[in-house]
């Protein structure tokens, strides 16, 4: 026998549609407007092109400014790249660096502060991680994660606290619910 769902709200609902594109550029602008505090993003030998096309996509809808390249991260040209990133690699200025601790050191000098997100000792959960002002959210290799290096370069390293029976996530996914997570934080304060 299936139990029978309680209904708590007797109003007839309205139909939800989706925006079409001038209400969903209208829609960004706002958001845009509320968005002061840059933004970049950091690429420990992320190695999967189509990683580096959806971290693209994803860095280009959250308006990172600018995302360096580190070691052997895939280039953005690569076709598998492009192809995930659906030309959004033309929106984002990217510098390739030998190495995480170079681009650590030049987003530093950027005046970024550098977030590594990495299951590591003394990583402080995403939630409480200090996210406020101009952030450079760092991630690391696929298998690997973040360098040692790039570790030690972090003002911050935080993790993404998962409490399914999984215990990481895919460096793309990581990278989205992280440049989400700065932003929530940036709209939150400014109401809160």
């Amino acid at each position: 026998m299936t139990p029978k769902r309680a209904s708590s709200d007797s109003r007839p609902r309205r139909a939800v549609q989706q925006l079409g594109s001038t209400e969903v550029k209208r829609l960004s602008r706002d958001w845009r407007r509320r968005t002061e505090a840059r933004l970049g993003l950091l690429l420990d030998g992320v190695g999967q092109p189509f990683n580096v096309g959806a971290i693209f996509r994803t860095a280009a809808a959250f308006g990172v400014e600018r995302v360096w390249l580190c070691g052997s991260t895939a280039p953005p040209g690569h076709p598998s790249a492009r192809k995930t990133a659906l030309g959004t690699d033309r929106l984002l200025a990217f510098e390739h660096y030998p190495s995480a601790a170079a681009g650590a050191a030049a987003a530093a000098a950027d005046g970024y502060r550098l977030v590594a997100v990495e299951l590591a000792s003394d990583a402080v959960p995403l939630h409480e991680a200090p996210l406020s002002g101009d952030i450079c959210l760092a991630l690391g290799n696929e298998d690997h994660g973040c360098s040692a290096a790039l570790l030690a370069a972090a003002d911050v390293v935080t993790y993404i606290p998962l409490p399914g029976r999984v215990g990481s996530l895919n460096v793309a996914a990581a990278a989205a619910i992280g440049l989400a997570e700065v932003r929530r934080r940036e709209w939150t304060s400014e109401t809160g």
